[in-house]
């Protein structure tokens, strides 16, 4: 489909209007850049000289400080550690206008913290200097047991509260913990009775019953997977995983991410839509399955149809995937996008 100007400008117009709250684990990452030039006497591996550092929001929280890059009111709820990743995390959600009267700390676990060293080479290219980064390690932090009992009673009264108050819903899910039946089940519920709109991006290792919500939005090989068939790049294939998906839980909209392939939208009573990646550049993919439920959801908030919203997503993951890390977009980028890509004046 084509948008007028007049209409997407309506829509992202819209966005700052728009109350979104958004449920699940929530993580600090942190990067680690440096030069390697000698292998340690130690053991055969590089030597970091580490010269730059970087920590951002991961996870649910990545998913909340791209909706509130787009300019929506955002929320969060969730668990973090008691300890320094929890309060740095706190500390840069609070920087970026993202309330966090939902989240609540506790020594019961550790914040879920994902340390990356990457080292730092630079090339010629075109005759130019480029600077490029190779991810030498991942440390984790983290604890994937369920919620201690007075965490999630703390939780699930705050939901009850946040979800009258908020225009839609996102549950980010990363199994680590938070998410489990007792908590889709008050979301939806409460989300329903009030005519909200939730959206889950689940992972198939966590077997719940998403039935009753308006989005789902697992990636290709997640799609495969919650069916238990066997990954596949072929249409048809994606087409029956998508109705399979569609049968066990009955949700209005599936949107289904297919990396360089672009999105799949399996909407309730209409055909299937396909929308061709609108990326030009890909530098980094991290973090783009979040921008795509962030601005999907924001869309379907804002008054777009389904598939309006799988566009704006889908251009939305084509800006951010030309950035490296987990990194976000503003409207501007995102109306800049259209432009390039659809001759929007």
């Amino acid at each position: 489909m084509r948008f007028s100007a007049a209409r997407l400008d309506s829509l992202l117009a819209a966005f700052a209007r728009s109350r979104i709250l958004v449920i699940g684990d929530l993580m600090l990452d942190e990067f680690l850049w440096g030069k390697v030039t000698r292998i340690s006497p130690e053991a055969p591996v590089p030597v970091v000289d580490i010269q730059r550092r970087a920590a951002y929001p991961g996870g649910a929280a990545n998913v909340a400080r791209n909706l509130a890059s787009l300019g929506a009111q955002t929320a969060l709820a969730g668990v973090i550690g008691n300890d320094e990743p929890g309060r740095h995390l706190l500390h840069i959600l609070r920087e970026e206008k993202i309330a966090t009267g939902s989240v609540h700390a506790t020594a019961a676990r550790p914040t879920t913290h994902k340390t990356r060293v990457c080292a730092i080479t630079r090339q010629l290219h075109d005759h130019l200097e480029i600077e490029d980064q190779q991810q030498i390690v991942r440390v984790d932090h983290e604890s994937r047991a369920p919620l201690d009992a007075e965490s999630k009673s703390w939780l699930f009264e705050r939901l009850r509260a946040e979800i009258a108050t908020h225009d839609a819903i996102i549950i980010e899910d990363y199994a680590k913990g938070l998410i489990d039946q007792q908590l889709v089940t008050l979301v939806i519920d409460e989300a329903k009775q009030r005519g909200k709109i939730v959206a889950i991006d689940p992972n198939p290792t966590n077997p719940c019953d998403w039935s009753g919500a308006s989005v789902l939005k697992p990636n290709r090989k997640e799609a495969f997977q919650s069916v238990d068939m066997p990954f596949s790049t072929d249409e048809d294939a994606i087409l029956r995983a998508g109705a399979a998906l569609q049968k066990r839980h009955t949700v209005r909209n599936l949107l289904i991410t297919l990396g360089e392939a672009g999105m799949l939208l399996l909407e309730e009573g209409q055909k299937p839509y396909h929308t061709p990646t609108r990326a030009q550049e890909v530098f980094d993919v991290s973090g783009a399955g979040d921008t795509a439920i962030a601005a999907f959801t924001l869309a379907l908030a804002a008054g777009a149809t389904g598939v309006e919203a799988a566009e704006i997503a889908n251009h939305a993951a084509g800006v951010v995937v030309a950035k490296l890390g987990t990194a976000t977009l503003t409207v501007r980028e995102l109306r800049e996008m259209f432009v390039k890509t659809e001759g929007l004046a």
